[in-house]
């Protein structure tokens, strides 16, 4: 999506080496979900999941804030249908559904619906520094939309705090809530990201599409019933054409073919 003199683009997509990094560049509003931003970040996203040089997605941010939720400037004085948050669900269920996993980086604070896309994400990192809140209570709002991504992480008791409260906490407590993965002083931000992407490149494309299929499914009620359409899944990736690959490149002690020669 091309940058005009009017109106430059506030969502930015680089793919190198088979890492697709999509960048929030509107810190004038602190990379808040304007009507501008959704729309460049849906775009973008759709983009890198249907390039099949993409194996990871990175959503990362400039400037000092990585999103601080809905741009309530659009949101004043708006009826219920013409609220910019009906269209959040479509970004969150882009992450959330992405075949490809999506790792987010955070060098700055996450709030409300900023916090929805980050629970959305497979992978969270953030520096020590940042901090986070379900901000809507206190704006008389409800932090409805988000749940969907958020409560799957986090314990009940933490969601009922955190989400009443709408308290402040740091990313050490995000990731004992569940809410990210780790927290790592900002000089080691970039190595932590790269950790994270050099082990996911390692996956097949199938096999990491198939897994976050597997651990978004409802489990059956019975273990029987589970175990049953474990087997049948497990047996067809044995069978598959990567899976056949991976068993062969382990005994021949070689690369699989699907990882990227950078």
């Amino acid at each position: 999506m091309a940058d005009t003199v009017d109106s430059p683009a506030l969502v930015h997509l680089a793919v190198e080496a088979g890492i697709a990094t999509i960048t929030l560049d509107s810190p004038r509003n602190r990379n808040a979900l304007s009507a501008q931003l959704r729309r460049e970040l849906i775009a973008h996203l759709d983009a890198a999941i249907a390039d099949d040089a993409v194996r990871v997605i990175v959503l990362t941010h400039t400037g000092t804030v990585f999103c601080a939720g809905m741009d309530l400037r659009e949101s004043r004085g708006a009826g219920a249908e013409q609220q910019g948050v009906t269209e959040v669900p479509r970004i969150l269920t882009t992450l959330w559904d992405s075949p490809k996993p999506v790792v987010a980086r955070l060098s700055g604070p996450a709030r409300a619906g900023g916090v929805g896309i980050v629970a959305a994400c497979d992978i969270a990192v953030a520096a020590e520094s940042v901090t986070f809140a379900f901000s809507e209570v206190r704006i008389g709002v409800v932090p409805a939309v988000i749940s969907v991504t958020v409560l799957p992480r986090l314990s009940a008791r933490a969601a009922h705090e955190l989400f009443l409260t709408g308290e402040t906490f740091d990313a050490r407590r995000a990731v004992a809530v569940g809410l990210i993965n780790s927290a790592v002083p900002a000089e080691a931000l970039d190595d932590e990201v790269a950790r994270y992407t050099g082990m996911l490149r390692l996956g097949a494309p199938g096999a990491l599409a198939g897994t976050k299929a597997m651990l978004r499914r409802e489990r059956p009620t019975t273990m029987s019933d589970d175990f049953a359409a474990m087997n049948t899944l497990s047996a067809s990736y044995f069978a598959s054409e990567e899976g056949q690959e991976g068993i062969r490149a382990f005994g021949e002690k070689r690369t699989p073919s699907w990882v990227p020669q950078d």
